[in-house]
C-alpha cells in the first residue's frame, strides 16, 4: 500500500479503508487532492470502482458509515448546484464505460455511466444512428453526468427532453441495491419511474450506473442558416412565425448581447430535395430580416458562453420563460445589466429555455441575479445560478421549488433516508 492509499491519508477509519481498496482493487483507490474538491469541500477519498457491484457496496460501506458521498463522472459539471454541506467520499463512474448493447434493429442502447457522449455517438454511428441530445463539452461530458444535470441543448426542441430520450435505468442506492426501471431489469422498484426521477436529480437519489435510450437515425444532410434583426421584438416575431409555420425545422436558437444585435440559427435535416423545399418556405417567412448561412460557431455557442477570463468575475444562468415572453426578458436582462454596469450575452431557445451570462463585480453579480430571479418567477419562469464566482456573496442556485418541494423532500427521505449522496446541493438544502 503506498503513501497515497493509507488509511491516515484518506482520514477514514482502517477497516472500512481497506474494505474499498479491496473492492475497488488497488490503484483505483487514492487520497483526494485540492483538485478533488467540489464547489468549496474538500472530500478525503476518490474511489473508482471497475463493476456496478463494487460501486453499490462501496455506497453501501460508506452509508453505514455515515460518510457524504459525491458521485462523479468527468467532473464537468461538478460545480453545478449549491456546495455540499459535507463530503467524505468522491465515487468515480470512470471505469464504467461499456456500451452493453446496441440493438440497432431496434433503435435502442443500454450503456455505462461512465462513457462519454461522444464515445457513444461514435458507436452509434457505425450503425448510421446518434442520440438526439447536444450537451455541453461531449467529448468530455459522460453519460451518467449528463443524465444528473438533465443538460441538453438546442436539439430538445425536434427529439424532445432528456426524459423522453431514456427508457431505462440503473442505479445503486445508498443501502447497496442496484435497482432498475425499463430495459433489462436486475431489481424492481415498485411505484418509481427511476428514468425519470434520476434525470436532473444532481446524484441525490443514487448513483447512475447505467442507461438504456431510445435513439434516432443520422440525418442524411443538413443545412442551418442564421438570421438577423434589430432588436428582441423583431427576432421574438420571426421565431414565433417559425413556430407558427410547417417549417420542420430541427433546432431554432438565438443569441442575444449588449454590444450586437440579435441573431437566430435555424437547422434543418433531410433529403437534399427537402432541405431545398424548406430553405425557399425559410427565405419567404424572413424576406424582411438578412438571413444567410450558419457559421461554424454556432454549434459551440453555448460552450463559448463558459469560457473565462481573468478580466472580470462571471456568473452563468439557466433561465425558463414562455416563448412569448422572449422579447420582453430581453428588455428586462438589460434593464437589469445596464442598472448594475454588467455586461451580459443570452442564448435563447425556442422551447423558452436559455443561457444568461453576465460578467462585472461579484456583489452586483449577485444583486443583479436576485432581482432577475425574482421578475422571471413572477411571470411563471425561473432561474438557476449554474457557475458563481467565489467572491460572490452567498446565493442559492435554485431559487424557489413551490409545492413540488415536500414531495421531492418524501422522495428523498424514501431513497437516501441518511443523507448521503450530494447532501445540500440541491433543491431547498437535498
Amino acid at each position: 500500500m503506498d503513501a497515497a492509499t493509507k488509511p491516515e491519508a484518506s482520514g477514514l477509519h482502517s477497516a472500512l479503508h481497506d474494505k474499498i481498496i479491496a473492492l475497488a482493487g488497488n490503484g483505483y483507490a487514492r487520497a483526494a487532492t485540492a483538485a478533488d474538491a467540489v464547489a468549496g469541500a474538500q472530500p478525503k477519498l476518490v474511489v473508482e470502482p471497475g463493476t456496478e457491484r463494487e460501486l453499490a457496496e462501496i455506497l453501501r460501506l460508506s452509508n453505514e458509515a455515515g460518510l457524504a458521498v459525491i458521485p462523479r463522472g468527468s467532473g464537468t459539471k461538478l460545480g453545478w448546484g449549491n456546495s455540499p454541506t459535507h463530503a467524505s467520499l468522491i465515487l468515480s463512474t470512470a471505469r464504467l464505460t461499456e456500451v452493453f448493447e446496441h440493438a440497432w434493429a431496434d433503435l435502442t442502447v443500454s450503456v455505462g455511466a461512465g462513457c462519454t457522449i461522444q464515445r457513444l455517438q461514435e458507436t452509434l454511428a457505425q450503425h448510421g444512428q446518434r442520440l438526439a441530445l447536444d450537451p455541453l463539452w461531449p467529448e468530455k461530458a459522460t453519460v451518467g453526468g449528463v443524465l444528473s444535470t438533465n443538460d441538453s441543448g438546442a436539439l430538445r426542441l425536434r427529439f424532445g427532453a432528456l426524459r423522453d430520450l431514456i427508457i431505462g435505468v440503473t442505479i445503486a442506492l445508498p443501502d447497496g441495491t442496484l435497482a432498475s426501471s425499463g430495459g433489462k431489469v436486475v431489481k424492481n422498484v415498485a411505484g418509481y419511474d427511476l428514468p425519470k426521477l434520476v434525470t436532473g436529480a444532481l446524484g441525490t437519489l443514487g448513483v447512475i450506473t447505467r442507461a438504456v435510450f431510445r435513439l434516432h437515425p443520422l440525418p442524411r444532410n443538413k443545412r442551418s442558416f442564421s438570421i438577423s434583426a434589430s432588436d428582441g421584438a423583431e427576432m421574438q416575431q420571426f421565431v414565433l412565425a417559425v413556430q407558427n409555420s410547417k417549417l420542420a425545422h430541427t433546432f431554432l436558437q438565438s443569441h442575444f448581447s449588449d454590444d450586437t444585435s440579435p441573431v437566430t440559427d435555424i437547422l434543418f435535416e433531410g433529403t437534399e430535395a427537402g432541405l431545398t423545399a424548406q430553405e425557399t418556405q425559410l427565405r419567404k417567412l424572413s424576406a424582411l430580416a438578412s438571413i444567410s448561412e450558419a457559421s461554424t460557431s454556432t454549434w459551440t455557442a453555448r460552450e463559448e458562453l463558459w469560457a473565462f477570463s481573468d478580466s472580470a468575475d462571471t456568473a452563468i444562468a439557466k433561465i425558463s420563460i414562455l416563448p412569448a415572453n422572449l422579447a420582453r426578458t430581453i428588455e428586462l436582462v438589460k434593464r437589469i445589466a445596464n442598472q448594475h454596469q454588467l455586461r451580459w450575452k443570452s442564448l435563447m431557445y425556442a422551447t423558452g429555455l436559455g443561457w444568461l451570462r453576465l460578467e462585472g463585480k461579484a456583489g452586483s453579480l449577485r444583486d443583479a441575479l436576485q432581482t432577475l430571479r425574482g421578475e422571471l418567477q413572477g411571470q411563471g419562469g425561473s432561474l438557476v445560478a449554474f457557475h458563481r464566482p467565489e467572491k460572490m456573496p452567498a446565493f442559492d442556485a435554485w431559487g424557489n421549488a413551490g409545492d413540488a418541494l415536500p414531495l421531492m423532500k418524501a422522495v428523498k427521505q424514501q431513497l437516501d433516508p441518511k443523507n448521503t449522496l450530494n447532501p445540500g446541493r440541491f433543491v431547498g438544502g437535498i
